[in-house]
């Protein structure tokens, strides 16, 4: 006899039932391991491909001659059609099956990393980039989605904490592999680690992951499609030109305005069709919508933690690419496995108090690193607020991204894991651009007095940042060692602001969730869900 829910109170307009049922769920168990180890490894190949190339940019600028211009296009090509493509994909690879959608995007993904191997011109590799970005956004979204339909109710939420897990560390572990390369070999392999992880994952997508598809006779929603790409690639555009261009340069200025107008433009579509791309009124559902915010920063956060403490380890502490990129070792390997269990501490302790306990964690460990981070302190000065901000993303991440795909029914996971990626990728490039023009600026104000002392034509690139200090110390010869101190300091007291501020977007959060009723499932519910899928969830 299947065990009474409690009544829900309080339930949003648009509350689904328990939307996952385990008729499409693989039987066998085994199955379904190799199931998320092949999707979890698809997955590191993806966010190993954009994460891995930022410590071989040095080495590409020497070896093509590419301008620091060409060079973020590297990146950001990548970066903004992956989140561009993202939500269209995803609803497609519902319609269409995802199983084929993610072997097509596994193999334009190898042969884009393959032949960026061989580039031999900047724009080449701009190129091959952005093809390799329309591959990643036809794997991202479509590995959540498989696991989130392969798995039964009571292990699904598991499953999702381990991908979510991955999708935070994979970029550390990225970083550390680009890093062993780049100072063992040349840059162009820095591309055997996408190109073998995903083969690897495209010969096992074939032989275990299972056939799924949404079952509708409604047409697709192509110019919801199109505006969802419009939008997001505008604003991603927008945000990543703003901090190196000036956010009144023209390209910045235009990027934001079409992806706002496209932004609203899609919203009035999405809500006079019958059949949307994603229909914007779930987002009165506080699970969706509280698990969207919180993952946009959390991912904000971390990626701009990411930028402060990899230059902070090599250029303030003088640590290689590989040692600096070692040095974020203990955040995975506490990130990773409390991913994997934070779903099974949410249903003890209820999503709000998991939830806002990690962002709560992951504003002390920023205040920490704000606090204690010194120049003279090395390593041990940072460490503790890694390890307290890793305990925090742990908690957070997951159950959010939990949130999000158990809000949208079982034919709809294409366009909730494609929504979860989007908040992934908008806080990443809101992260990097906001705090990092935030610490460029604190800076420039701190170094100034210093920089005006020095001859004619060395004030510049001493105020643009800390590298070109850098570089200007080894002109000044015995001087030189001066300057270096003063950058140096100069960064340090413009980290700790930044950080600080950080840290209380991250309290903000903490807040926002803390005032939410969110109504996802707790274990009970889960079990009851299984027998039967049409009572609605429970609430917290």
């Amino acid at each position: 006899m299947t065990p009474p829910r409690p009544e829900p109170t309080d339930i949003d307009i648009l509350e689904p039932t328990d939307p996952h049922t385990d008729d499409e769920a693989v039987a066998d168990p085994r199955r379904r391991r190799l199931i998320l180890v092949t999707m979890c490894v698809a997955l590191i190949g993806v966010v190993a491909s954009v994460s891995g190339l930022n410590v071989a940019q040095q080495a590409i600028a020497e070896d093509l001659g590419a301008s620091q211009s060409q060079l973020l296009w590297v990146i950001n090509g990548y970066t903004l059609v992956l989140a561009a493509l993202l939500l269209p994909v995803g609803a497609i690879g519902d319609r269409w099956g995802r199983k084929p959608i993610l072997i097509l995007g596994l193999v334009v993904f190898s042969a884009a990393n393959l032949a960026s191997a061989f580039a031999n011109t900047p724009e080449m590799l701009i190129g091959l980039r952005i093809v390799a970005g329309i591959g990643a956004a036809m794997i991202m979204p479509v590995t959540l989605a498989v696991i989130t339909t392969s798995f039964p109710a009571h292990e699904r939420a598991r499953a999702v904490g381990t991908w979510a897990g991955v999708a935070g560390a994979g970029g550390i572990l990225g970083l550390l592999a680009s890093a062993a390369i780049i100072d063992n070999a040349t840059w162009p392999w820095v591309f055997a680690v996408p190109l073998a992880l995903a083969g690897s994952a495209l010969v096992s997508t074939v032989i275990v992951v299972p056939h799924s598809r949404e079952h509708t006779e409604a047409g697709f929603d192509i110019p919801g499609a199109v505006l969802s790409a419009v939008a997001v690639g505008g604003l991603v555009l927008g945000i990543h030109e703003g901090p190196e261009r000036g956010w009144t340069d023209p390209l910045t200025v235009t990027g934001l305005a079409i992806g706002i107008v496209s932004a609203i433009a899609f919203v009035r579509a999405e809500l006079r069709r019958d059949h949307p791309l994603l229909d914007v009124r779930l987002f009165r559902h506080r699970g969706l919508a509280t698990g969207s915010v919180n993952l946009f920063v959390v991912f904000g956060l971390m990626f701009a933690l990411f930028l402060v403490v990899i230059q902070m380890l090599q250029v303030i502490f003088g640590y290689s690419a590989l040692r600096a990129a070692a040095g974020l070792i203990p955040m995975a390997v506490l990130m990773m496995p409390l991913s994997t269990a934070a779903p099974t501490i949410a249903h003890r302790l209820g999503y709000r108090r998991t939830v806002v306990t990690g962002m709560l964690l992951l504003a002390a460990g920023l205040s920490l690193l704000a606090l204690l981070a010194d120049v003279d302190g090395g390593y041990v000065s940072v460490l503790p607020g890694l390890l307290i901000l890793a305990v925090g993303v742990g908690l957070a991440m997951s159950p959010s991204t939990t949130a999000i795909t158990a809000s949208l029914p079982e034919d709809k996971q294409g366009v909730a894991s494609a929504l979860n990626d989007t908040a992934r990728e908008m806080g990443a490039a809101m992260g990097i651009a906001l705090f990092g023009s935030i610490l460029n600026a604190q800076y420039r104000a701190n170094i100034t007095d210093v920089a005006g002392a020095l001859p004619d034509g060395l004030a510049e690139p001493v105020e643009e940042g800390i590298g070109g200090a850098l570089a200007v110390s080894n002109q000044l010869g015995q001087g030189g060692g001066a300057l270096i101190d003063a950058a140096r300091h100069a960064w340090i007291d413009a980290m700790r602001p930044t950080m600080l501020l950080a840290a209380a977007v991250a309290v903000a959060a903490a807040a926002y969730t803390g005032s939410r009723k969110i109504h996802t499932p707790n274990a009970a519910d889960t079990a009851a869900g299984a027998a039967d899928p049409g009572v609605p969830v429970g609430v917290e």
